[in-house]
């Protein structure tokens, strides 16, 4: 009997695996030097982006009565500005607190730095080392730094601008984004649960912070108030603020009170703030609240840690504060629709990211055949 024909061999890629690593990574870094260099445009619009997949929510009860569209809309902007008002109103009387504290305290500042200077020297460290540390500490550096806080105003004022316009045209958006699924039914259901799966992640990630962050910074006010430290109100709003910025946001949030409590008390008022804000932060923020996050968001610790000198490194400052949201997206954009990259998603921290029932079968198969 003629044997039939034997198939032609499979065609070989096109192009290495090797090949197509390195072409997806030149491609990612000239796509993200695109956005570092539009990040005057880039950030705003994340930021605006946020506030409405938070803010969204509202509109429901408002459609749930039968009320019109435009109800729903202008609901999501008035929340979205209000948020806005409140943490601008925050960090203005935080800033201003803190120039007046620089001026206040100049004199105790300057006895301070002599004494922390001589320390070095009799440490052994040498004239230059002393010189940069002068530097570094005398009060009018820090002078110099309060009032530099005016140009940083005037650039978040702008940023405002394009955040504030960016928020009514994607709230307007975002009415009739919700009947995606009634337009496109099963087509696009895929996509549309990646979309929602990322804004709820989105928004019990800052319902987490911001919880957390409010019962951190009233222990800490309360507890630097207690202990004599000046202007505790403007160092609860910070920690309140860096609690917003994953990982590094402790320490940020405890160096200036720190250093404040050195110059009006010394060495012990110095480790009392330490010890409390250890206490405080470790047992709220590394013990407890990662585990909130990490069910809200399935991120890896070591992935949460760098997106947030990644993002800000790409966007500026603004960056430390939607690391998480950012890192999410890139996620869901990049890894989710992909069916061959339930790997890589399961370290980035993603649970939900299995293997197919297929393979998991024939691992099983081979597990027994051995």
């Amino acid at each position: 009997m003629k044997q039939p024909p034997p198939s032609p061999p499979a065609p070989a890629p096109a192009l290495s695996p090797a090949l197509r690593t390195l072409l997806t990574l030149a491609a990612a870094v000239i796509v993200l030097a695109g956005i570092s260099f539009a990040r005057e445009l880039v950030g705003p619009l994340a930021l605006a982006i946020v506030l409405v997949v938070i803010c969204e929510p509202v509109r429901r009860p408002l459609d749930g009565r039968g009320w019109p569209r435009w109800a729903g809309t202008t609901a999501v902007i008035a929340v979205a500005y209000l948020v806005l008002v409140v943490m601008g109103l925050l960090l203005w009387l935080a800033g201003t607190q803190f120039a007046r504290l620089v001026g206040e305290f100049a004199d105790e500042l300057q006895d301070t730095v002599r004494t922390f200077l001589g320390w070095l020297q009799s440490a052994g460290l040498d004239q230059e080392a002393s010189d940069a540390a002068a530097s570094v500490l005398d009060p009018q550096t820090l002078a110099r730094l309060a009032s530099s806080l005016g140009g940083a105003v005037l650039g978040v004022a702008t940023a405002l601008f394009f955040v504030v316009a960016y928020i009514i045209f994607m709230a307007a958006d975002a009415a009739r984004y919700r009947d995606a699924g009634r337009i496109f039914g099963r087509a696009k259901s895929p996509t549309l649960a990646r979309i929602r799966r990322l804004n709820t992640g989105v928004r019990r990630y800052y319902v987490v912070n911001a919880t957390f962050g409010a019962i951190v910074a009233i222990i800490d006010g309360l507890a630097l108030w207690w202990l004599g430290v000046p202007a505790p109100l403007v160092w609860a709003i910070l920690a309140f603020v860096t609690n917003f910025i994953p990982n590094i946001g402790f320490v940020l949030g405890l160096v200036p009170p720190a250093v404040l409590a050195f110059v009006v008390g010394g060495w012990p008022l110095l480790l009392a703030v330490i010890a409390i804000y250890c206490v405080v932060n470790v047992v709220l923020q590394v013990l407890v609240q990662p585990k909130f996050v990490s069910d809200a968001v399935d991120l890896s610790l070591t992935l949460s840690f760098f997106s947030v000198i990644f993002w800000t490194f790409v966007i500026g400052p603004l960056g430390a504060i939607l690391s998480i949201p950012l890192t999410l997206f890139v996620r869901t954009l990049v890894l989710e629709g992909d069916p061959g990259s339930h790997w890589l998603r399961w370290l980035s921290g993603d649970r939900t990211a299995v293997p197919p029932p297929a393979d998991a079968g024939s691992e099983a198969s081979r597990r027994n055949r051995s």
